[in-house]
């Protein structure tokens, strides 16, 4: 009997662990010439044949890699089953700032994304292949990238968020690797003004893209979020824009995905 009780117990905690699995890919990128690791989280219910799924992209922040999600944040196994959609953890290098840079070839992590990325997810997970179930939000960097190709690529995303993002990337020109990104403040002035944020949200007035993001009020970037949630008020650019107390770290990123889980999983189900 005791052998019974032990073995029942293993099989129950055994699938408590292991609700949500986690997968190690490596994807092609074609403008880079290279294989590039990613995760990938998939809901228990992925077991089941038949059954297809929303995707939520995560980009990860400056210094960061694709493991940094699934290790900090574990429990987006858990998420993954209670929101029922595919968690995908790309690699977008130290400082990439997820766009094509226009001064190192090297560097094309907006092409990779878009293109070669949500093509992969699309042919090889059983997703839902549309900008109405597929979301893209990051931290930090991750937050900048994440808005910056969702405004980019409307026909890909059809939501997006942002932790911490850093949206004004002249304000940060002497840090993170955004100077070997972009070039000369001065010879390359227009690199600096057309890719950022705070700057490019002009152009998009009328988009139709669900938005919502955050930031802690100690965090490095709180001015940035501010001026951007003023602005698009200014545009008139439906979002949702929430201060909490927190600095740039996991434990508010960890405290922030949840929400920003909720909203994507609302806008899938036509919330």
């Amino acid at each position: 009997m005791k052998k019974i009780i032990l073995l029942i117990s293993f099989v129950f905690f055994t699938g408590i662990l292991f609700a949500g699995s986690v997968d190690t890919i490596t994807i092609y990128s074609n403008g880079m010439h290279k294989f590039i690791k990613c995760v990938v989280i998939k809901p228990d219910s992925y077991k089941k044949r038949g059954n297809s799924f929303p995707v939520i992209y995560l980009l990860h922040g400056y210094g960061g890699w694709y493991g940094n999600f699934i290790i900090r944040i574990p429990e987006l196994k858990d998420y993954a089953d209670s929101y029922q959609a595919l968690i995908v953890c790309p690699d977008g290098a130290a400082g990439s700032w997820y766009f094509d840079s226009p001064v190192d070839s090297s560097y094309r992590y907006e092409s990779y994304i878009v293109s070669d990325v949500v093509k992969y997810i699309d042919k090889n997970f059983r997703s839902l292949a549309d900008k109405g179930h597929r979301a893209i939000c990051g931290l930090s960097m991750g937050g900048h990238g994440a808005f910056f190709l969702a405004l980019r690529h409307p026909s890909v995303f059809g939501a997006v968020g942002a932790m911490s993002g850093g949206f004004d990337l002249y304000a940060s020109r002497n840090k993170f690797e955004i100077a070997k990104r972009l070039g000369d403040t001065i010879k390359q002035a227009a690199n600096w003004h057309d890719l950022s944020i705070i700057n490019l949200i002009d152009n998009y007035a009328g988009t139709t893209l669900k938005i919502i993001f955050d930031c802690g009020d100690s965090d490095i970037f709180i001015e940035p979020n501010r001026a951007l949630h003023q602005k698009m008020d200014a545009l008139k650019i439906p979002h949702d824009y929430i201060e909490r107390a927190g600095a740039h770290n996991w434990e508010y990123w960890r405290n922030s995905i949840p929400y920003q889980l909720l909203f994507f999983s609302r806008y899938f189900k036509g919330g």
